[in-house]
């Protein structure tokens, strides 16, 4: 049996025998073995493998305990995977992930849970209070920090030349100054935070910032690429999405497949919303000149459900990666200038709207699948809420653990609703499918929906 103990790092260093005491109770809770489970991707940071029992099952004899100790807590690893040592030395990058899932998934998830259990109102406040709470205990934000954060989304699974254009696209960013987020896996969550290495090191810019955000079931299905250097474990999909779009001064949409889709969607669905029409947030869908017919299907879609005002909120930038990066640059003033003006935060935007329906937990289950109110007439932030709980499924479906077990039992999803909608859904989806955007390359896809057209 092989052993590691690992001193903690950061803030977690410090710790109260109180924190200590809650830290050790919290090793009972069922919390402790999604903490298990994402420590273990973590350990596999750069591997590329999408599907969660490929990337367990070769290490069921692991295991992770807590020692402590006079001033906090020590890891345990317990026969832990080898590709995360050099020279029989853990990559100091993986020791940091591992108290960043210490700090999220025990520390920050026993006391928000306690929280929760209380609340009796306002439960949208809570929500971002939560998501709040844990970037500031990550050190993600800070009034010290100027406005150049650029969220990057995209599909783990996209096409070499796709991939080498996100590569540009954070070259140029990072030329500019821009630091980088993304869901932190593979495709087009590395390759801009790649691409911004070599721009930062140009400018001898030596704080550049490569921020991961992902969530326990996805976590476990995209471990951390190796560019990551700071990472957040947001408790849910709703919390990892309201965590990007508080921190970002600028998104950038890649290809992508259901992900990418469920990702766009709900920050249209958020910009639809009358009481964020004044918000600055610059959003550019963008990816080379292959891509076209990419975005031009998705920019149908949008138009033939959401409508022109949804279209009017996203420029469309194709083979074009420095024009990508000059009109975010060109926009920090006018992002800036907006939070001042409203008393904001330069790096937590609090200003910006988010309804109950985006930030309650979405399950999905075949019932509540089958429920989604998929049609037309119903006003359009709505539909943008349901339309991104739809694609949240299948994402659930294709890569997380809890998904594809749902799908064994019960088959695909079934999705019904408007006839025109459906179709437009359908034949979304299968252009997904036959570019390869749900599994990575070499991986067999068994569509885990069926459209009742």
């Amino acid at each position: 049996m092989t052993t590691v103990e690992l001193n903690p790092v950061g803030w977690m260093s410090q710790l109260s025998q109180l924190e200590v005491s809650l830290l050790q109770q919290s090793t009972q809770s069922d919390l402790y073995e999604v903490f298990r489970n994402c420590c273990l991707a973590v350990l596999n940071s750069g591997v590329e493998e999408d599907n969660y029992h490929n990337l367990f099952s070769p290490y069921g004899d692991f295991d992770v305990r807590l020692i402590r100790k006079e001033r906090g807590v020590k890891i345990k690893l317990i026969n832990p995977p080898e590709v995360a040592f050099v020279d029989g030395h853990l990559i100091k990058g993986v020791h940091e992930h591992l108290f960043a899932v210490l700090r999220d998934m025990l520390y920050m998830g026993s006391k928000h849970n306690e929280a929760l259990k209380n609340l009796i109102d306002a439960p949208s406040k809570l929500t971002t209070h939560v998501v709040f709470d844990m970037l500031r205990h990550a050190e993600a934000i800070s009034q010290e920090q100027p406005i150049n954060m650029i969220v990057c989304w995209g599909g783990h699974s996209i096409r070499s030349e796709e991939y080498k254009y996100t590569k540009l696209v954070g070259y140029e960013l990072g030329l500019r100054a821009f630091n980088i987020c993304t869901g932190c896996g593979p495709g087009a969550m590395k390759g801009p935070m790649k691409g911004a290495t070599i721009g930062h090191a140009k400018q001898r810019n030596k704080s550049g910032r490569y921020l991961g955000i992902s969530e326990p079931s996805i976590i476990a299905a995209e471990p951390p690429n190796a560019i990551v250097n700071e990472l957040i474990i947001m408790p849910d999909i709703e919390k990892r999405l309201e965590a990007f779009v508080r921190i970002a001064h600028g998104i950038v949409i890649f290809p992508g497949g259901a992900g990418t889709a469920e990702e766009l969607l709900y920050l249209l669905g958020l910009l639809m919303d009358d009481r964020n029409k004044e918000q600055q947030i610059p959003l550019i869908l963008t990816g080379p000149e292959n891509s076209k017919a990419y975005f031009e299907a998705i920019d149908a879609f949008v138009g033939a459900t959401l409508g022109p005002q949804a279209q009017a909120k996203y420029t469309i930038v194709v083979g074009n990666a420095a024009k990508v990066a000059t009109l975010l640059a060109e926009q920090k003033a006018v992002v800036e200038q907006h939070r001042r003006e409203n008393g904001d935060s330069l790096n937590f935007n609090w200003t910006l709207h988010i309804s109950e329906d985006f930030q309650t937990p979405f399950e999905p289950t075949h019932e509540n699948m089958r429920s989604l109110n998929l049609h037309l007439n119903q006003p359009k932030a709505d539909l943008a809420a349901t339309l991104r709980k739809c694609f949240s499924g299948i994402v659930a479906g294709n890569v997380k653990a809890e998904g594809i077990e749902e799908i064994k039992r019960h088959g695909p999803f079934e999705l019904s609703g408007d006839p025109e909608l459906m179709e437009k859904m359908d034949a979304l989806l299968a252009s997904f499918v036959e570019q390869g955007r749900m599994k990575l390359p070499g991986s067999k896809y068994e569509p885990c929906y069926r459209v009742k057209v």
